[in-house]
This record gives C-alpha cells, sequence and structure tokens, in this order.
C-alpha cells in the first residue's frame, strides 16, 4: 500500500510525530517545541553564533539518489559546519519544511531520523521550526545556535601573509561522487565511498572546538562551495594572497581516478569542487605546537598543510614547474 503523503496527517500530527523521538530537554531548554517558539538560557560568559542554511531540491539534492534520511542528516550538517568554522560548539536547532504534495510519510519520518541521528551525534538539540506545504520542491531550512569564548571566535579575515593553510580531511570526494551519481559511467574502486561524502558530508565540529578553544587559527573557513572558493574569501577578507600547493591536496585515490577518467586534472577539480564541508585555516608557523595540540585530539582525521598566504595579492595553483590561476568554486548565482 503506497504511504499517505505527509502533509495528510497534518501539521499537529507531524509535529507530534517529531516529539515523540525527541529525549528529554537539557536543563539550559526552558521552553521546546510545543509553543510559539522556544526559550533558552544563554551559555554564561560565552558569545553566541548563529548560523542558517537553506536546502532546495533540485539545486542542493537529488532524490533519485539521496535518501530522506540523507537530506535530513544533510540539512543539520551543513550548518554544524557553519558552527565549526567559527570555532564553536553547536547547542540547538530550529527545522523547517516545505513539504511538496509527493513527499510522503515515510519520506517524511525518514528525514526525521536523519537529522535526529546526526544532532544525537553532535548533542544538539532540536528546539523548534515549522512545517508549511509546498507547491514545488521539497525545502528543508534549519537554523543553528552554537557558543563560543569571545577570545576564541574564529573568522576569515585574520589571516596574515607568511600563515601556512591547512584543511581538514580530504577534498574532491564530493564534486566525484556527485559526478558518478549523475551519470559518470560505471562504478570504480571506493567511488561510492565518495558519493556518500555527497549525500551525508562529516562536519568537522570537534575540530573547529579545537581550533577555537587553543586558538591555534588565525582564519578559519568551511568548505562548501569548494577549496578554491574557500581560500579565495580568506584571502580578500584577510587583504593577502593564496599560494596552493596541488601535490600537496588530499585528494582520495577514488577521486582521482574518477577525474582521470573523466578527462579534467584531479586537483583542478578538486579545489572548484563544492559539499566538501571540512575546514579550511591559517596557522602562523609560531604556533605550530598549538596545532599539534589540535592533531592529537582530531580523533583520526588527517589534517594537511596545502598553501600559505602571500604578500602578493594573487591566488595561485603550484603544478609541479608551472602556476595557474586557482579556480572559482561553485556559484549560487
Amino acid at each position: 500500500m503506497k504511504p499517505a503523503p505527509s502533509n495528510t496527517r497534518g501539521e499537529r500530527a507531524l509535529i507530534a510525530a517529531i516529539r515523540a523521538r525527541l529525549p528529554r530537554n537539557p536543563a539550559w531548554l526552558a521552553v521546546g517545541i510545543g509553543d510559539d517558539a522556544a526559550v533558552a538560557e544563554p551559555e554564561r560568559g560565552a558569545l553566541e553564533i548563529l548560523t542558517t542554511d537553506t536546502l532546495v531540491e533540485g539545486i542542493h539534492f537529488d532524490r533519485r539518489f539521496s535518501a530522506p534520511a540523507d537530506i535530513g542528516w544533510k540539512a543539520l550538517a551543513v550548518n554544524l559546519s557553519d558552527i565549526a568554522a567559527m570555532g564553536g560548539t553547536p547547542r540547538l536547532a530550529l527545522l523547517s519544511l516545505a513539504l511538496p504534495e509527493h513527499f510522503t510519510g515515510d519520506d517524511f519520518d525518514g528525514l526525521i531520523e536523519g537529522f535526529l541521528a546526526l544532532a544525537a551525534d553532535a548533542r544538539v538539540t532540536l528546539a523548534g521550526g515549522n512545517i508549511t506545504r509546498s507547491p514545488g520542491p521539497l525545502m528543508v531550512d534549519v537554523t543553528v545556535t552554537g557558543f563560543a569564548r569571545r577570545r576564541q571566535v574564529l573568522v576569515r579575515s585574520g589571516g596574515r601573509a607568511g600563515d601556512d593553510l591547512y584543511v581538514t580531511g580530504e577534498v574532491g570526494a564530493a564534486a566525484a561522487g556527485l559526478g558518478w551519481l549523475s551519470g559518470g559511467g560505471p562504478a570504480i574502486d571506493g567511488i561510492d565511498a565518495c558519493a556518500d561524502r555527497h549525500r551525508r558530508p562529516q562536519p568537522r565540529v570537534r575540530i573547529g572546538a579545537l581550533l577555537g578553544r587553543n586558538r591555534a587559527a588565525t582564519a578559519c573557513m568551511d568548505l562548501s562551495d569548494g577549496l578554491a572558493d574557500g581560500a579565495r574569501q580568506i584571502a580578500e577578507a584577510s587583504g593577502v594572497g593564496v599560494r596552493i600547493e596541488a601535490a600537496a591536496l588530499p585528494i582520495p585515490i577514488a577521486a582521482r581516478n574518477w577525474f582521470a577518467r573523466s578527462g579534467v586534472d584531479a586537483s583542478e577539480a578538486a579545489s572548484a569542487g563544492g559539499d566538501d564541508y571540512e575546514l579550511l585555516f591559517s596557522v602562523p608557523r609560531r604556533w605550530r605546537g598549538r596545532l599539534a595540540t589540535v592533531v592529537r585530539q582530531s580523533q583520526g582525521v588527517a589534517i594537511t598543510r596545502i598553501g600559505v598566504l602571500t604578500v602578493e595579492p594573487d591566488s595561485i595553483l603550484v603544478m609541479g614547474d608551472r602556476t595557474r590561476v586557482l579556480p572559482h568554486g561553485f556559484a549560487h548565482f
């Protein structure tokens, strides 16, 4: 039997279904789901960090190869990544859904399960939101708040010429995975893991908080629209240039093989591709000891030096004995 569309269950029933899945409110959440607004007690002695992102069907995900649980996970992940880039610890989330007629009850349940699975991992409390009907695509809007001490907040504009540039994890996997999912030909070894990076990015919440607490970075940004975009934005905000070493980029073998089979240079494709949600950050050489502390506590996530911020205002990708202008990342408009 075909499941009924989620919006035939009624808004109250949908909200009740979400509430039934939630753990008990933490002590700092005075009023959670069920009232006109949530009421939370601020973290003492800390600044509040707020971020929001909207995922739109056909733009940020494709339901042909992203399950509802993947969509719920990703909607929260992209916001957690923003909090991490600011050196913060995430705290609570608001979830707003615009549901199309074809979105079934099982789809709704799957989306909520994916969202709450990541929320549990990140120790984030779902405190409220909104549900409405959409005449068009599925839209998932999430707001996340977090906190950090005043001297621990990271921004994009703190980089200085001579600072080394580092990236967490790997880059290019999500772009390769999306290319394959979109019809890039037969599978190659490891490409399914790249596809998972597109469907379920892993926000570097722990590392972002460590960078802030240890004051190990001068500037930081998450890689939603590609490494090249992030490097350019840090450089422009900091009033410097950037030089990236192509040979140093941590591109997984499966992604390199897929790019090669597609006839594109792996370093350029990985630099331009989005959806990595890794952290890109700058560190003065005299602070390498602080960074070493972060590396020891990163729980196995690689942190790789990939370049340097420069006095010259250019954005350069060094490829062996030649240089190229750093490619542009994903553009929304």
